[in-house]
């Protein structure tokens, strides 16, 4: 058997930090930019070595990477829980860098509300409530949490999400929450909810547009159902 060489034993073409400063982050695989952050492996595995595993793992996917737990990431030899910070504070970092934006989107359909809600509740294994307040052209002012809580539903009170509009002078909001469990099913409670706060906002002279449910496999919008 041959023995494991280490990184530092590689053609430096080959290293991930040498061929980051020699081509650029862009060239460098997912599990190569992780070892970067984890910077060692185990005693059978190098960084890299290591970090492909765990991206075979996860289908080669970052949004499922973002899921695991710490706890699930130390069951790797190698991986301690600093190196499991690192690596879902890297994650972490992607998604407000997806959400960094110097100026606000204008949003005008429920495609544009779900890549809006996609960096912030694709990770989530609980259901979040979010109002995502407009000012008359369509662009928006603030992104505002409403309510959270378990797998399965969220309490929202409508005076909370009157409030933030009224507060941000918003003209009009769009309501988003996740379905964990990844049905694109209404519950009976999304419908009531959706009632009660387009009633209350009418009396305000304020327009709820949607009320968009969110999985990480697609969306239902009440709008384009007709249902608002």
């Amino acid at each position: 058997m041959s023995e494991k060489l280490n990184i530092n034993q590689w053609a430096e073409d080959d290293r991930p930090r040498e061929k980051m400063m020699r081509h650029g982050a862009a060239a460098l695989s997912n599990a190569e930019l992780l070892a970067i952050l984890i910077g060692s492996g185990n005693t059978e595995e190098n960084a890299v070595e290591l970090m492909k595993r765990v991206m075979k793992a996860c289908d080669d996917s970052l949004v499922r990477l973002g899921r695991m737990s710490m706890e699930e990431l130390v069951e790797y030899p190698g991986i301690g829980p600093a190196k499991a910070i690192s690596i879902l504070a890297a994650c972490e970092l992607g998604n407000r860098r997806v959400m960094d934006r110097t100026e606000q989107p204008v949003i005008k359909s429920a495609q544009q509300v779900y890549e809006y809600y996609y960096p912030i509740l694709c990770d989530e294994a609980a259901e979040y409530s979010y109002a995502l307040l407009l000012n008359q052209a369509s662009r928006v002012i603030k992104n505002s949490l409403i309510g959270k809580g378990g797998l399965s539903e969220t309490l929202v009170d409508v005076r909370i999400v009157l409030r933030e509009a009224l507060i941000n002078k918003a003209s009009s909001f769009i309501l988003c929450h996740n379905h964990p469990g990844g049905s694109l099913r209404p519950s009976r409670q999304d419908d009531q909810l959706t009632q009660k706060v387009r009633e209350a906002a009418s009396l305000m002279n304020i327009r709820l547009v949607d009320h968009v449910i969110f999985t990480t496999s697609g969306y239902y919008s009440y709008a384009d159902e007709g249902r608002i």
